[in-house]
C-alpha cells in the first residue's frame, strides 16, 4: 500500500495526506498541465486527481471537457512525483477488462503512481451527469444493477492485474472468456483501489474491495455516520476497518481560505486522513503554491 500510514486508531491520525483535484471541464489542456506541473514540485501536495465525465456537469453545458483517462495518461507522462487518479471512474463507461488495460497503461506510464479510482456511475438525480450516457450511446441501468456490476468489475480487474494465466468469468453482470492482462501494473500486487460513494450498497463494495474510500464533504455529520456504517460493514465480513483509508473531497475557496481550513480540520478530526482539495476554475497563476501556503500550511 503506497500511502504513508495514517495511524487510524479510534479516530487518532498522524499527519494527513493532501492532494488537489482539477475537474477537466471549462478549461484547456494547458490550464490543467500548468497546475499539475507546479504541484509536482511541491512536497506538501502528494496526489492529484481528475474526474470522469463526458459532458460538463458545471458551467456552460456545451463547454469543453476532456476524457479523464486519456488526459490522466498525458499528465502522468508530464509529472514525476505526484500520485494520480480519477475521482472516480464511472464503471458504466467502459467494460471492466478494457478499464483494467487502460489503468495498467497509466500505471506503467507514471512509473507506478496510479491510484485506481472507481465508482458505480452517476446517479439519475444529477441531470447534467445523466445526459452524457444517452449522448454517447451508453446504457444507463438502475442503481442496483450498477452496484452489482461494480462489485464484479473490481473482482475481474484485480484478477487481470494479478493472475498469471488466462481465465473465464461468468458472473451476473460480467462475462469473459480467456481474459488475461499482460503487461501487469508496476505496483504489486496492484494499484490501490479507491472507491467513491455514499450509499450503503456501495459501502458494501468498499468493505470488500477498497484500499481507500472517498466521499464528498459538506455535511460532516452525514460523512461521519457513513464512515461508521462502513466500519460495521467491514466487521460483518471480518475486515479490519482501519485497513481502509478514509478520503474526503473538499472544495477550495480562493476568497475565504479560512473556510476551507476549517472544513479540513473538521474532516481530519473525524478520521479522514486523505484530503482532496477541489480547485475551482479558472486556476489562478501559482495556485498550487497558494494551496500549499494558505490552505495546507496554515492552522485552521
Amino acid at each position: 500500500m503506497p500511502y504513508r500510514s495514517l495511524g487510524r486508531t479510534s479516530g487518532q491520525l498522524s499527519e494527513p495526506s493532501f492532494g488537489i483535484a482539477t475537474a477537466p471541464q471549462q478549461v484547456s489542456y494547458d490550464d490543467v498541465l500548468r497546475v499539475w506541473r507546479e504541484a509536482d514540485t511541491i512536497p506538501h501536495i502528494e496526489h492529484a486527481w481528475l474526474f470522469d465525465h463526458l459532458m460538463p456537469i458545471g458551467g456552460d453545458p456545451d463547454g469543453p471537457i476532456f476524457e479523464g483517462w486519456t488526459l490522466l495518461s498525458a499528465l502522468a507522462a508530464q509529472t514525476g512525483r505526484l500520485r494520480l487518479g480519477l475521482l472516480v471512474t464511472s464503471n458504466r463507461f467502459r467494460p471492466p477488462a478494457m478499464l483494467a488495460k487502460i489503468a495498467t497503461t497509466v500505471d506503467i506510464v507514471s512509473g507506478g503512481r496510479l491510484d485506481f479510482g472507481i465508482g458505480a456511475g452517476s446517479r439519475p438525480s444529477h441531470p447534467l451527469a445523466r445526459r452524457e450516457y444517452a449522448a454517447h450511446g451508453l446504457p444507463y441501468d438502475d442503481f442496483a444493477y450498477s452496484v452489482g456490476n461494480l462489485a464484479e468489475a473490481c473482482t475481474v480487474i484485480r484478477r487481470l492485474w494479478t493472475e498469471d494465466k488466462p481465465f473465464d468469468f461468468d458472473g451476473s453482470y460480467v462475462h469473459l472468456t480467456g481474459a488475461f492482462g499482460n503487461p501487469k501494473p508496476v505496483q504489486r500486487p496492484h494499484p490501490p483501489i479507491v472507491i467513491g460513494g455514499r450509499a450503503t450498497a456501495t459501502l458494501r463494495v468498499v468493505a470488500e474491495h477498497a484500499d481507500v474510500w472517498n466521499i464528498p464533504g459538506g455535511d460532516i455529520e452525514d460523512v461521519v455516520a457513513r464512515s461508521a456504517r462502513l466500519d460495521r460493514l467491514c466487521a460483518e465480513i471480518g475486515r479490519d476497518p482501519a485497513s481502509i483509508t478514509r478520503s474526503i473531497h473538499l472544495p477550495v475557496s480562493y476568497d475565504h481560505p479560512a473556510t476551507t481550513r476549517a472544513a479540513i480540520a473538521e474532516a481530519t478530526g473525524a478520521g479522514f486522513g486523505h484530503v482532496v482539495l477541489g480547485l475551482p476554475s479558472p486556476y489562478p497563476q501559482g495556485v498550487a503554491r497558494w494551496v500549499a501556503d494558505e490552505i495546507i500550511g496554515q492552522p485552521a
